[in-house]
Formats: C-alpha cells, sequence, structure tokens
C-alpha cells in the first residue's frame, strides 16, 4: 500500500551520526520503497524559535539538503523543501492555533526541557512549535510520519488538532490523521563522552559525536576516545542496563548494521573493547566518509542545491496551496 511521507530537519548546521541514524537514514529507505511519496522538508521556520545568525541559517539550509542529497534521498523522487517558501505552512498553522487548546500546549514535554527553567523567556514560537508541525503534516495528507520517542507526543498532538478542526468544521476525514512510523532496529544515539546525554551539536566538546562532515581520520580518532568501562562485552542484553556507554556504541553498531542489539552481542561479547572499536570504526567510515565526501562536493555548488530547493518547494506549494484553499473556505474566509 501506497504511503505519503513527511519529515523534517531543522537546518541547524552541524547534523551529526545522532541525526543521520535517527531519521536521515530511515528518509532514504522511505524514498526507496517504490510507492511511497515523500516530502522532506528544511524546517527553517521551526529553527528560527531559537536566535538564528542570518547568514549562518542560509548556509545551514543548504547544508540540510546537501545532506539529504549526499545521503541517498533522490530529488526526482521525493519533494525536497523549504518550508519557509511555502506561505500555506504559516498560514495553516495560524488557523490551526486557533483551533488547539492551550491545556494541551502545556502539556508538551519538549518546551518544558527547551525552555528550561525560565519558560517566562522563551519564545511564544518555541511554545507553538508543534501547532506549526501539525500544519506541516496535515497539509500534505500525509499518511504516515517517521518519528521518534521525542515526538510521538508531537505527532498525538497533531491528531487531535486535526481531530478538533473536522469537527469544529463538521468536515469529518477532512483533515487526515496521520500513523506514526516507528523505526525498527534503531537505538537513541548518545554522546561518545556520556552514555546517558543524547549525541548533540549543542555540546563543547566535538569529540562527543560523529559529524556527516568529518573525514576518516576524525571518525577514527573519535572512536578511539569513545568513552567505555574497563569490563569486557557482556554476553546478555539485560547486563547493559548499567552500563551506558557500552550500550550506546553497540547500539550505533547495531543501527549501521540494520541488526538487533542480541545478534551484535553475540558477535562481540567477551571481547575486548579495542576490537570491537576497530570493527565500529571500520563500519562507521564504510557507512559515513561517502556521505561527507559528497556534502562537501555539493556545497560548492550553491546553485544547484538553491535550484533543488525551489524547484522543490514549487511542488510543495502547488499542493500545499489548494489545501489551505480548502482549509479557509470551510473557516468562512
Amino acid at each position: 500500500m501506497s504511503k505519503k511521507i513527511f519529515s523534517g530537519v531543522q537546518p541547524t548546521g552541524n547534523l551529526h551520526l545522532g541525526n543521520y541514524l535517527g531519521a536521515i537514514k530511515n528518509f532514504v529507505e522511505l524514498n526507496n520503497e517504490k510507492d511511497n511519496e515523500c516530502f522532506f522538508c528544511v524546517v527553517d521556520l521551526h529553527a528560527i524559535t531559537t536566535k538564528q545568525e542570518p547568514k549562518e541559517l542560509k548556509k545551514n539550509i543548504r547544508e540540510t539538503a546537501a545532506t539529504f542529497i549526499a545521503s541517498g534521498i533522490d530529488p526526482k523522487k521525493s519533494i525536497i523543501f523549504n518550508q519557509s517558501m511555502v506561505s500555506a505552512h504559516s498560514e495553516a498553522a495560524w488557523i490551526l492555533s486557533c483551533v488547539s487548546k492551550i491545556g494541551w500546549l502545556n502539556r508538551m514535554t519538549q518546551f518544558k526541557e527547551k525552555a528550561g527553567k525560565d519558560k517566562e523567556k522563551a519564545s511564544i514560537g518555541l511554545y507553538s512549535y508543534p501547532v506549526l508541525m501539525a500544519a506541516d503534516i496535515l497539509l500534505y495528507d500525509t499518511t504516515h510520519v517517521p518519528v521518534g520517542d521525542d515526538q510521538k507526543q508531537h505527532l498525538e498532538l497533531c491528531r487531535d488538532i486535526a481531530q478538533k478542526f473536522n469537527n469544529d468544521f463538521n468536515a469529518p476525514e477532512f483533515l487526515r490523521l496521520p500513523e506514526p512510523l516507528i523505526q525498527k532496529e534503531f537505538s537513541r544515539i548518545m554522546s561518545l563522552k556520556d552514555g546517558l546525554k543524547k549525541m548533540s551539536k549543542s555540546d563543547p566538546s566535538d569529540l562527543s559525536r560523529v559529524n556527516l562532515t568529518d573525514d576518516k581520520d576524525q571518525i577514527s580518532n573519535k572512536i578511539k576516545k569513545a568513552k567505555t568501562d574497563p569490563l569486557p562485552i557482556p554476553s546478555e542484553l539485560n547486563d547493559l542496563s548499567q552500563r551506558p556507554e557500552t550500550a550506546n556504541l553497540l547500539g550505533i553498531y547495531s543501527s549501521l548494521k540494520n541488526q538487533n542489539l542480541e545478534k551484535s552481542i553475540n558477535e562481540f561479547n567477551g571481547k575486548n573493547f579495542s576490537e570491537f572499536k576497530k570493527k565500529l570504526s571500520e563500519i562507521l567510515i564504510e557507512k559515513i566518509e561517502p556521505i561527507s565526501k559528497e556534502i562537501k562536493k555539493l556545497l560548492k555548488d550553491e546553485k544547484y542545491l538553491d535550484t533543488i530547493l525551489l524547484e522543490g518547494s514549487q511542488k510543495a506549494d502547488e499542493i500545499a496551496s489548494k489545501k489551505i484553499k480548502e482549509i479557509k473556505k470551510l473557516v468562512g474566509f
């Protein structure tokens, strides 16, 4: 059965292994499935919920598009586009925010995490971000959305907003309720320096992450220096519960090999970390170095990247503008 798939990546620069294994690798597989219609969006409107340097943002938008293409997403098969170039996203977000409940948004745990202790100083954009995300998804009659654990709550909210809009305007099934696509054989990717912290571009230590623009020497060096513990690799899955760094490295290996953790444990149990890290470096270099080289090559051709984004945005706009017209008509505009 064919699926309509929507997903987005924020152009905040320095995309890393966590972004690749958590999202982009999955996008490539979805792009390659025969009957899927995929929309992969560079969500720059979401990016400005925190302050961005304009020149840096422009550079990061191109880098995100380059990463999509370098990773294997075919712009002839899937629509790669820039969110801010399709005005229907902003229009739909406002209309949907008028049917959304403050109580719903108050329950969003991601806002609480990102806003920190002083949420009074956070922007309204950061607070209402999930409504814009709902607009992104609902404009394309999306059937499926690839989500990680941190976005499940937002997709549930999207479904609630769609249902309420349909009820409020007596338009059953007008806004389609999307289903989540949960990635199989995937472990959340944590910092190479601290197995309890998510891998992040904001970590001051570059050794905490593998960037998608790293070369083979940088990848090898980071895995050599990745934090482990003094014990050998365990023989049982349960033994990983108190060993976050070991669990993280085995999770990365398993995700790259598309196999479950148990299989990886069977492969390496009782062996020392130097042997395991050598194998992990090899597969990381095999998967990431070609992407890194292609990203650098594509970034030299800004005109090509801008053309891909422009053409993709025109295709997306054609679809989204029809939907927003129907939404306005239902509302009474």
